[in-house]
């Protein structure tokens, strides 16, 4: 006979009445970001097996990121962690990148600090070659705001609904001679200190000039690599100098029942808000009239380069894309030309599928940075794309997907005029004519040399999003 478990104390059963209530909204959420995967109200991709297993990959993915977000994240106690990673793509996100985050408040002052092998491109000198050196880019960037997609609905796309503060990139971060750096963030600028700082205090906004004083919300930021073999990431850290020495507080059942909720306002936000994006800014059905807008994206062609803004879900602010939609039968490739001037700190081509995840980019070559491809001698770049290798280097790898999304970043420290902003044109080609579309300079590719440089992608991604 078993006995009959005690009641348990009011407090204690306030508390499991609301934990349980906040995961059974949780759940509910869950269950509406699912829906978003198959119900066409939602804009997802055609139902096919792929793209449905691609599908429920996607929603896990923001279940990690909303987990994370919702449980780790602490203004008072913050730590960076990655906003989009190998194990939550998303938003179309860049190959070559880490993007981190950490929530902080504006009116509290913070430390960041880091390491960085050698810089010297950083300075515009030629970099070290075939030794350990820093990433090819580094941003920081302070803002005010939700994240770009929590809200679920594109409302958030309006001007003022974000505020940025400041940024440093690695073009002006100072850098002592072992490598190591300090950034201060903060509402003032410490007394006598002359080293990297952004502020974290704004006066009343335009709109709003009885307002109060504007604080920022995060801290965010990207890594971009050039050189997968001996680019080494950033360890970041960052401590709050108002709580720096002191213990966290537990966890208690209020706080835990609003993460649960928050965890799944995230998931569904996330979720919805970038299939409706695509659907609409980026017009990836083709279902809308082009009436000018800048951010369409063609099939097998491209939209005219643009910058990023609150119209396109954020995007660091140095970059310049261009974007489109491949859309390539078994025997068909896409041929891409593009030029650009002035000197970039960075430039590449990677492709997304439908949800806007990467492809595998570790055992696969679906991007190209500009040190990874070759530049044609009359400086124009050049690429293919194609379900199968072509021979040449300059080849990327659909993964086999019919369809997905072309995307191109030219970053730099100082966005040039607009009339020098790059150029970009494609057409589709036979693929049995696909390397012929290229000069004669165009390097070819043996299956042992591209089994190589797979190798060489494999090693840096796992480099790269190390956790131990």
């Amino acid at each position: 006979m078993t006995t009959p478990e005690a009641p348990f104390d009011p407090e204690t059963q306030r508390a499991r009445d609301e934990l349980r209530a906040a995961f059974d909204d949780l759940i509910g959420e869950l269950q509406a970001a699912r829906d978003t995967i198959d119900d066409p109200q939602y804009f997802g991709p055609p139902a096919t097996p792929r793209n449905l297993a691609e599908g429920y990959r996607y929603l896990a993915g923001f279940v990690h990121h909303g987990i994370e977000r919702a449980f780790h994240e602490d203004p008072d106690y913050p730590a960076f962690r990655n906003a989009l990673s190998i194990f939550n793509k998303s938003t179309i996100e860049n190959s070559d990148a880490v993007y981190f985050y950490s929530p902080i408040d504006g009116r509290q002052t913070y430390r960041v600090t880091g390491r960085v092998e050698d810089a010297r491109h950083w300075r515009g000198e030629p970099r070290l070659e075939g030794e350990p050196t820093a990433p090819q880019y580094l941003i920081f960037e302070v803002a005010s705001g939700p994240m770009a997609g929590d809200t679920g609905t594109l409302a958030e796309l309006q001007p003022g609904y974000r505020t940025g503060f400041g940024t440093l990139d690695s073009s002006k971060l100072q850098i002592e001679a072992d490598g190591s750096f300090e950034l201060i963030l903060g509402p003032e600028k410490p007394d006598g200190f002359d080293g990297n700082f952004i502020c974290t205090k704004k006066g009343p906004a335009r709109k709003d000039p009885e307002g109060g004083e504007r604080y920022a919300d995060y801290v965010s930021g990207r890594q971009l690599f050039y050189d997968w073999q001996n680019e080494e990431p950033v360890h970041l850290s960052i401590e709050c100098l108002d709580t720096a020495g002191s213990r966290q507080p537990a966890l208690t059942a209020e706080r835990a029942a609003a993460s649960l909720r928050r965890m799944g306002s995230i998931i569904k936000g996330q979720m919805r808000f970038w299939l409706e994006f695509y659907d609409v800014v980026l017009n990836v059905k083709q279902t809308h009239e082009h009436d000018g807008r800048p951010y369409f994206m063609p099939i097998n062609a491209y939209n005219t380069p643009n910058g990023a803004s609150s119209d396109t879900g954020g995007g660091m602010s140095t970059n310049i894309y261009a974007g489109g939609i491949f859309d390539l039968k078994e025997d068909e490739a896409l041929y891409i030309e593009a030029t650009f001037t002035g000197e970039p700190v960075y430039t590449s081509i990677h492709l997304g599928n439908l949800w806007g995840e990467s492809p595998d980019y570790a055992t696969a070559q679906s991007s190209l940075n500009h040190h990874q491809m070759h530049m044609g001698e009359d400086g124009k770049q050049r690429w293919i794309v194609a379900h199968e290798d072509p021979g040449v280097m300059n080849w990327i790898d659909t993964t086999r997907l019919d369809s997905g999304f072309l995307s191109h970043r030219w970053a730099y420290s100082e966005l040039p005029d607009k009339e020098d902003w790059p150029t970009i044109t494609c057409r589709v080609v036979p693929f049995s004519e696909a390397a012929a579309q290229f000069p004669a300079d165009q390097p070819k590719v043996s299956p042992a040399e591209r089994a190589e440089a797979i190798r060489i992608r494999g090693r840096h991604v796992q480099k790269r999003f190390r956790v131990f």
